[in-house]
């Protein structure tokens, strides 16, 4: 079987390189409207909120103060708590999504019944406001009229304070991200099957290799970059999550499902706009510490491969 894998997958490199390159003198300039967006939306704001960081600001004025803030924000009794938290939920969810995404686009891309309608419901949370999916999951978690222990109650289950249990609160948090989000893990992995070459499919048949042996030398190991792309959208996400535990917990009970961006706002909500600011360039650079070396990471081992 690796033998018909290998010369079918020989075949498609030698067809993608047979195909011509076309070039037009003027191509360079059609990435200017994307550049100016760019610009516009990332690179100015970011200098801005650098800036910002160095001063202590109001809406009508900003006095230039140097690093005060980012020393003030390090010295926040918090910090190290939020920053635990938010390793822990992007881990989490990141790595539940990729887990579920895949087998439910392994499920949903085979022959089944009702395909396209189990598609949709698996996707349909995505599309859904996340202030919305926070506040319906606050009532259907309540410990004492919710939904959910209600239904445990009656299989003789006392259910626990899902979002008022320090224990719980931010994994039950995590929980309903993970609910919101494999919609999108299992559309990318959807996509990456989907684009298998049929050939090394009909292959492992005629090898006579099982459900099992092609999942595990196919399917795996040909969906890497949409793993690559899961993985690093999550971890973003999970990094950058503030919406969802906001409505939920609002980093309670006590701070112990606080994140860095919840301590980020707690710190505006108190006037200290020059401090939020700095926390969120710490932020800025935290995820770009993590995620850049890992997408470089997983990219090069997905070229070797």
């Amino acid at each position: 079987m690796a033998a018909s894998i290998s010369s079918a997958q020989a075949r498609a490199k030698v067809a993608r390189a047979a195909r011509p390159k076309v070039y037009t003198p003027y191509s360079n300039w059609f990435y200017l409207p994307s550049a100016v967006i760019y610009g516009v939306l990332f690179i100015v704001p970011t200098f801005a909120s650098l800036y910002f960081s160095l001063t202590r600001w109001s809406l009508f004025e900003s006095k230039f103060i140097g690093l005060e803030n980012f020393k003030l924000f390090f010295s926040e009794p918090q910090l190290v708590k939020g920053f635990t938290n938010t390793l822990i939920f992007a881990v989490v969810t990141s790595g539940t999504k990729v887990v579920l995404g895949l087998l439910l686009a392994v499920l949903l891309t085979s022959q089944i019944v009702a395909r396209g309608y189990l598609r949709s419901v698996v996707f349909f949370p995505v599309l859904v406001s996340t202030i919305g999916v926070g506040i319906t999951f606050t009532v259907l978690m309540n410990p004492e009229h919710g939904l959910i222990n209600g239904a445990l109650g009656t299989l003789g289950i006392d259910g626990p304070g899902w979002l008022t249990d320090p224990k719980y609160a931010l994994l039950s948090v995590a929980a309903v991200d993970i609910w919101k989000g494999v919609g999108l893990a299992t559309l990318i992995y959807i996509a990456g099957i989907v684009s298998i070459p049929r050939e090394y499919m009909e292959a492992a048949r005629v090898d006579g290799a099982g459900s099992w042996e092609t999942f595990r030398r196919i399917v795996l190991p040909l969906s890497r970059p949409a793993t690559v792309t899961v993985i690093i959208l999550s971890l973003i996400g999970g990094l950058r999550s503030f919406e969802l535990i906001w409505a939920m917990t609002r980093g309670g009970p006590g701070f112990t499902s606080d994140v860095i961006a919840s301590v980020i706002y707690k710190q505006y909500q108190a006037g200290f706009y020059g401090l939020s600011t700095a926390g969120n360039v710490v932020l800025f650079l935290a995820v770009t510490a993590i995620v850049l070396p890992l997408s470089y990471f997983l990219n090069r081992k997905e070229v070797d491969l």
